[in-house]
């Protein structure tokens, strides 16, 4: 009879899996690949994959494509030989706010290597990607990579709707003591949690 009743219980909760996007950066020239996520949900997570060369996933404004303003993943430099990729990964909080990013790099940004998370149609990635193409070179850029990897988190500048967190493939030199390691579940292991919750109950 327990069963039962905890089984009516459960019955109306659905489980809805989030969607995890993939977004190459830099593989083949400056740009995001795709350029742009439309759809995105909140609790979709977007991971950007840093492809040979030196690069960053850095949130901007629309009306500022080429200025930090948010989450940045800071340089992810990659050598052409690498087996191991990089990744940095967002987390959508808010899907009604686009998001907008461009990479950090001198002068990328200015040649049009930027990206957009659910633009509308008043703010498309078009008008995003030509206001960030006249615009001059920002001194905030570099040439060069200096770390050899690195790992981060952020939070999107003004309640704009995401996290990110991200690490490289070759360890970094320096860390965070106490740092705790992101928990992630999928909808399979709820699903077993809430079965092994059931069973216990039934006993």
């Amino acid at each position: 009879m327990k069963f039962s009743t905890v089984l009516a219980t459960l019955a109306p909760v659905a489980f809805v899996a989030a969607t995890d996007y993939t977004v190459s950066v830099g593989d083949g020239g400056l740009t995001f690949n795709p350029n742009q996520i439309t759809g995105a949900a909140q609790g979709d997570t977007i991971n950007f994959q840093f492809k040979a060369k030196n690069h960053t996933v850095t949130q901007s404004t629309f009306a500022s494509p080429c200025t930090q303003n948010g989450i940045d993943s800071g340089f992810m430099p990659v050598a052409a030989n690498a087996t191991q990729i990089p990744q940095f990964s967002v987390t959508v909080q808010n899907a009604s706010a686009p998001l907008w990013f461009f990479c950090k790099q001198t002068s990328h940004c200015q040649q049009g290597m930027v990206f957009a998370v659910n633009p509308t149609p008043a703010k498309t990635f078009a008008m995003f990607q030509a206001m960030a193409m006249g615009q001059t070179a920002a001194a905030n850029g570099t040439t060069g990579g200096t770390s050899a990897g690195s790992s981060g988190t952020g939070t999107a500048a003004g309640g704009a709707g995401a996290t990110g967190s991200g690490s490289s493939a070759a360890p970094s030199a320096t860390g965070k003591s106490g740092a705790l390691p992101k928990l992630s579940f999928s909808s399979s292991a709820a699903l077993l949690t809430v079965a092994g919750l059931v069973a216990g109950l039934s006993l």
